[in-house]
């Protein structure tokens, strides 16, 4: 198993995790995380979001422990506009180190994603 992957956007819909990741029993092991200093927002000219530093935010998502050919198909899936970047998120069993897929901090739009 990979390092968690703290995934906040596309991949909290349980059927494209599974589609993407290849592995029907991803979703079925998502633990609930809150990543904090962050807020959710457009990735600039996409309909995709990404993470922007924010003192006050507080982002809302998933921890997920995927398998390393689960992980590489989740890479090609969020593509090069992204790299997995540290976060320590909280879960309901406390702090962890996980990961986060982020675009370059100007791609980062100031808009909310819905």
């Amino acid at each position: 198993m990979s390092a968690p992957i703290f995934v906040y956007g596309t991949l909290l819909d349980p059927a494209v995790l599974a589609r993407r990741g290849g592995d029907a029993r991803l979703a079925r092991r998502m633990v609930p995380a809150i990543l904090l200093g962050h807020r959710r927002v457009a990735l600039r000219g996409t309909p995709w979001p990404t993470l922007r530093p924010d003192r006050q935010g507080a982002v809302a998502g998933e921890v997920i422990h995927p398998p390393a050919a689960a992980l590489r198909r989740l890479a090609a899936y969020e593509g090069a506009e992204y790299r997995l970047c540290p976060v320590r998120v909280l879960t309901p069993r406390g702090p962890l180190r996980a990961r986060a897929w982020m675009a370059p901090p100007w791609r980062a739009d100031v808009a909310p994603w819905p």
